[in-house]
Formats: C-alpha cells, structure tokens, sequence
C-alpha cells in the first residue's frame, strides 16, 4: 500500500476495527488514496480514523479505557435510597403498629393507660431492634478519606470518601467523591455483595468486574471473596450465619412473651422475656468471639490504613439484650413477692372466686389451691336438704338402754 507509515497503520487499524462492512465506501478509499498528499485530504483521512476508534471504543469498554475515555458504569444516573429499603419497611411497619396503638389510648381510663402506653412502646422497641439489626449492615465499619485511582488503565486520580459496612448478610461498601462531582462525573457509589443463604459473592464479585466499577470498590470487594488470602470471607460469612440465627429465636421468643404476657400466666411471659435477652447477647458473644479469631487484614487504600470497629448495631443489640434481660428479672422478682401489683401493671385481676388462692411459684391461674374451712373468712352454710338428711340419720339411730345400777 502506497502512502507514509503512519496512514499505512492507520489503515491497518481501520480495517482490524471496521466490523463487518466498511466504514469508508470503496469510492471515497480511492479518492482518498489520490488525493493523499493533499493537507485537506489529510485532515478528513485522519477525521475518519478518529471516528473509527471511538465506534470500536464503544463496541469494546477495555479498547474504550486504552483510548483514554470513560467505562460506561452506568447507562443514566444512579438513583440513591438513604437507607436500605428493608430497614425502611420494618421501620415503617412498627411505626405504624406505634400510631395504631397511641390513637386508642384516649379510650383507656386511669392510671392503667400509663402503664399500657409503656408495655406497648417496650414491646415494639424490643421486636424493632431485633428485626432491623438482622437485616443490618453496620455489625462492622469504617471509614477514610483518600487520594486514589479511580478507574483501571488511566492515570487520573479522585479525592473521595470510603466506607466499609460489613453486615451478618454482605459487606456494603461506598465511594464519595469530595466534591462529588469530578473528572465530568458524578462519584457517588453505594455497592452491596452479599453471602446469606442463596447468594454467591464470587459471582457478585465477578459481575462487578465485568461492570467496571471503580478501583476502591473492587480492592475492598475482592478482600472478602473466598479465594482471598485475608479469609475475611469465611470468617464474617460463619459469624454472621449464626448470629443472625441467634438472633431469629430471640425474635420467636419475643413473639412468644407478648402472647403470654396478654393471658394470665405472667411467670411464663416473664420467662421468655429473660430469654429474649439471653439469645441477643449469646447471638454478640458469637460474633465477637468468630470475629477475632483471625488476626485483622490490611486494608490500605494509597497512602491511608482502612480501620473498621463495631459498629451502631452491634451496640443497640447490647443495649436492647440487656434491657430485656434486667426487664425479665425485675418481674420474675416482682412476681414472686408481689404477684397482685404485677397483674395489676398488666391489667389483670384474681378473679370473682374468693374460694380460690393463686400460688405464684405454680404459675398462677394454672394452679389454684383450695383453701380449707379453718382459713376461709366467711361462715359456711349447710343446706337445709343436708341438715334434714343429718337429723333422720340421728333420729333412725337405735337408742341404747341404760346400764343398771
């Protein structure tokens, strides 16, 4: 082929990156050919070869990244939840169950409407707790602020905000930019890979790639797939299994509490509450105890170290396993020294039978005990069908004669 080297290459190019047809018609090729030496013909061959290799670059993200550009991370903008969507639901959920409750509380007289104003409240915390922080991604966190690539094969650099949320599910890990708009983009990621039951992380992780998401997510994501050597992966996998079915029993003993504190047996409510709190602080010492047993893997992120602590769930599950455990104490106590105060604070009465006594270490209603004739408060009544029946049986007795003297 006639002309200088670099059209020769460019030619080369053109036709390794064309695609099936031509990009130039087989006319204008020749035109160009004769009229190589033209500067106006130049400018259109080299025009041409330019629009070849941004129409290959689009075909082709990793010949579109050699170039220069951009990887297409997302088609359109990304819209951002502040929150998880599942989060979002529980909490709407109690809240709603909340406002139930507090628009009825104007039929409720005395001071027995304090008392189930705090019952309630108590209650929906409780099983709020419980079920927000299964779904969590704050069990660990962390976050730094660095300087770092931003994208494979380019040398361009972004100040941004890392954030490490690793959950009893996944690990949720987010990109800010500071500013958020930099380098023509906007630099605001928030990318979750989780391990629960069903789930892949490696193919999560392998679908990131193929996505082309940006350096600092990959590096934080790759650090927990299997083949790691940091084995983060098995480590918070295996503790956030158990924990999280830890903390499904105290739900269930939750559940059970309610429906047990509402009937009169009130000892076995108070017995399920105390194992509500056992199971959330069993469910924290697992995951701290499966937590450290792996010394803590390097995360550097360019010139910075990415430390990640326990984080806000971790700490409300402290809190709320402990509450229900000094809860259930004070009335398993309360219902052993003042059994009528007890049900009285959860709207209960004796009953209408005076002839009946409750004994709390049986387990109230379940166990009544008859009180005998010498401890009974009234006078019992014979009837008269009885006391008839007594009089003919004496009167029927044979009478002995006396001795003689």
């Amino acid at each position: 082929m006639e002309g200088s080297p670099a059209e020769r290459k460019g030619a080369r190019f053109l036709d390794r990156t064309s695609g099936p047809g031509p990009l130039i018609p087989p006319r204008r090729a020749s035109r160009v050919r004769f009229h190589r030496r033209r500067p106006a013909a130049r400018a259109a061959t080299h025009a041409l070869f330019e629009d070849a290799k941004i129409l290959s670059s689009l075909l082709n993200p990793t010949r579109m990244a050699a170039f220069g550009h951009t990887f297409p991370f997302y088609a359109g903008p990304k819209p951002t939840f502040p929150m998880d969507t599942t989060l979002a639901i529980i909490i709407t959920i109690f809240l709603t169950a909340l406002v139930t409750f507090i628009i009825i509380l104007p039929g409720i007289r005395g001071k027995t409407r304090l008392f189930w104003l705090f019952r309630v409240v108590t209650s929906l915390f409780i099983g709020a707790v419980i079920l927000a922080v299964n779904f969590s991604s704050e069990w660990s966190v962390g976050q730094v602020s660095i300087n770092t690539s931003y994208k494979a094969f380019s040398s361009q650099w972004i100040s941004a905000d890392v954030g490490l949320h690793v959950g009893l599910g996944g690990v949720n890990i987010t990109l800010t930019g500071t500013p958020v708009q930099q380098l023509n983009e906007t630099i605001n990621y928030n990318e979750k890979f989780t391990w629960r039951l069903g789930k892949n992380y490696a193919e999560e992780y392998a679908r990131a790639l193929e996505k082309g998401l940006p350096d600092p997510v990959l590096y934080l994501a790759e650090k927990f797939t299997p083949t790691s050597p940091c084995g983060l992966h098995g480590q918070y996998r295996l503790a956030g299994h158990y924990t999280s079915a830890i903390l499904w029993v105290a739900f269930l003993c939750w559940l059970l509490a309610n429906v047990m504190l509402s009937m009169p047996v009130l000892v076995y409510g108070c017995h399920m509450l105390l194992a509500t709190g056992i199971f959330q602080l069993s469910g924290l010492i697992f995951f701290s105890m499966a937590t450290t047993l792996i010394p803590p893997c390097p995360l550097r992120m360019g010139t910075a170290m990415l430390h990640f602590h326990r984080g806000p769930a971790f700490w409300i599950t402290l809190s709320t396993g402990l509450l229900c455990v000094l809860l259930g104490l004070a009335m398993v106590a309360a219902h052993r020294m003042k059994p009528h105060r007890l049900k009285a604070f959860f709207n209960q009465s004796v009953g209408e039978n005076p002839g009946l006594e409750w004994n709390p270490e049986e387990g109230g209603l379940l166990s009544p005990r008859y009180r005998s004739t010498a401890e009974s408060p009234e006078p019992q009544d014979i009837p008269l069908s009885e006391a008839s029946s007594q009089a003919c049986c004496k009167e029927e007795q044979p009478r002995m004669p006396d001795p003689d003297p």
